[in-house]
């Protein structure tokens, strides 16, 4: 029909096809039903329903979650790609750092488990937060659509996200933190290993949710990328690891407060270390452990004496 009634079709019988529909009966008759259905019959009430949406938000919840996890495992791309960054991360960083986290007696000892604990955090949380866009932009489009025709609520679909998301980023967490765990030697502790996967994973957590967050604000996923990485990257500068807490300029250091990386690093360190009793050498300083007093500084389970060797 379409080929019929193509302009080159008209040119050739000299018609305009649509000058000839609108003198013919078919063109008539289709004018008296809309005028007839324009106005509504006698006695008839207008379409309401008693709730915005036909299902609770529950069953939406429900609903949007197996929505997101058919989504999530028919993209094996994107979580491939997550998989085999964790295991290549932990075995690159665990092989770098092996066997270091007995190594306590020097203060470059805790300096290089800082820096081991810091890239293991900054690194796989930042791939996260820059491969999740792409897939978020492309299901946006989709959530409007679905939106806009009543299906569900924006919160229903958020907890959905937020769900499946966690689902798979805690086995990633898992796996990645076995490997560092293992590799690295902090000490087979249950309480150590559980308190070091849960900030592995709470750190990977909120930066893919940033991610996600930074894609809903922003019309595209290259603008997303752009607001993300900058974010990203005041947090790494505010971390306490480039830049120690003590030398940030004190108009500055409120943003080492509200860095939410910090908080892991500091809670990695504290979690595998805090407990440590064991005198730690430091040049220039003598360092004797359970000193007390107005000259002594607390640091990683450690009394320092300041007081120059």
């Amino acid at each position: 029909m379409l080929e019929i009634t193509s302009p080159s079709i008209e040119a050739q019988l000299k018609l305009d096809f649509a000058e000839v529909y609108s003198r013919s009966s078919l063109y008539m008759k289709n004018q008296e039903m809309i005028k007839e259905m324009s106005f509504p019959a006698p006695g008839s009430m207008e379409l309401a329903f008693s709730t915005k949406y036909a299902l609770n938000f529950i069953d939406q919840c429900v609903a949007c979650f197996w929505k997101q996890y058919w989504s999530y495992w028919r993209n094996p791309q994107y979580n491939a790609i997550r998989f085999f960054s964790a295991v290549i991360i932990g075995l690159l960083f665990g092989t770098i750092f092996w066997g270091k986290g007995k190594k306590t007696d020097k203060q470059q000892d805790l300096f290089d488990l800082m820096g081991a604990i810091y890239a293991a955090v900054f690194f796989l949380g930042f791939t996260n937060s820059t491969t999740v866009q792409p897939v978020m932009a492309i299901g946006r489009t989709v959530f409007y659509r679905e939106r806009a025709a009543g299906m569900y609520s924006s919160m229903a679909y958020a907890f959905a996200q937020l769900s499946i998301e966690a689902i798979y980023i805690g086995v990633q967490s898992f796996v990645y933190s076995l490997l560092l765990f293992s590799m690295i030697d902090f000490g087979w502790k249950v309480d150590k290993f559980l308190w070091f996967f849960f900030i592995i994973f709470m750190c990977f957590l909120y930066l893919t949710l940033f991610g996600m967050m930074a894609v809903a604000v922003t019309p595209s996923h290259h603008i997303s990328g752009i607001v993300s990485s900058f974010f990203i990257g005041l947090w790494n500068l505010f971390c306490g690891f480039i830049i120690p807490k003590t030398m940030i300029p004190r108009g500055w250091r409120w943003m080492f407060w509200a860095n939410p990386v910090a908080w892991s690093i500091h809670g990695l360190m504290a979690s595998q270390f805090g407990e440590l009793e064991n005198m730690v050498e430091i040049p220039g300083w003598w360092c004797t452990p359970g000193l007390l007093g107005t000259a002594g500084r607390r640091c990683v389970g450690y009394t320092v004496e300041v007081s120059p060797c």
